[in-house]
């Protein structure tokens, strides 16, 4: 994974209590933040389940429901064209279509039209088995006009929580956040 093998190796070369595994990449693999764990070096940041529970689109939207946060209209993960299109029926248009692994703006499509619909989904299908070995997808109803904000937050095992403040991500290109 990566780099991940011999960012070990000199951490516990050096001598290194910890390890800060950046942002993106590392900072997301929960092998890593396991590897670290059993290397006997503290992971400096979320635990490997947590890594794992939030990578999984799905299971990030089911558990934000289940503490009843709203969510945005949408499906379950599903594995074919004909069932996102019934879903995207039900929700109303335009949706979004978004692959169900994976991030980085890949296996996304905006469908305005139902006309466009299995032909975009199908892309966006592709694009998510090549990019990250499983080509199920979600749809949810896309908002518009919208902004998108997120909240940093940052705590410690010893319950300290504190907000690093707001950050704005509406500016993207190709779903990738550029400021």
């Amino acid at each position: 994974y990566l780099n991940g093998e011999r960012i070990l190796e000199v951490a516990k070369a050096c001598g290194a209590d910890a390890i800060h595994p950046g942002y993106g990449f590392l900072a997301e693999n929960a092998d890593f933040a396991e590897a670290c764990v059993a290397a006997g070096l503290t992971f400096i940041g979320p635990s490997p389940e947590s890594i794992r529970a939030l990578g999984d689109k799905i299971a990030a939207r089911a558990m934000a429901e289940a503490a009843g946060l709203p969510v945005i209209k949408g499906s379950p993960e599903v594995h074919s064209v004909a069932e996102a299109l019934a879903v995207a029926e039900s929700v109303g248009y335009p949706v979004m279509v978004k692959a169900a692994a994976g991030g980085g703006g890949r296996g996304i499509r905006l469908i305005a039209t139902p006309e466009e619909f299995e032909g975009a989904a199908s892309r966006a299908m592709q694009e998510a088995q090549a990019a990250f070995g499983n080509p199920a997808i979600y749809v949810e109803k896309n908002l518009s006009p919208v902004r998108h904000i997120e909240i940093q937050i940052i705590g410690d095992n010893f319950g300290n929580i504190v907000s690093l403040g707001e950050r704005e991500c509406s500016i993207q290109r190709r779903h990738q956040k550029l400021i």
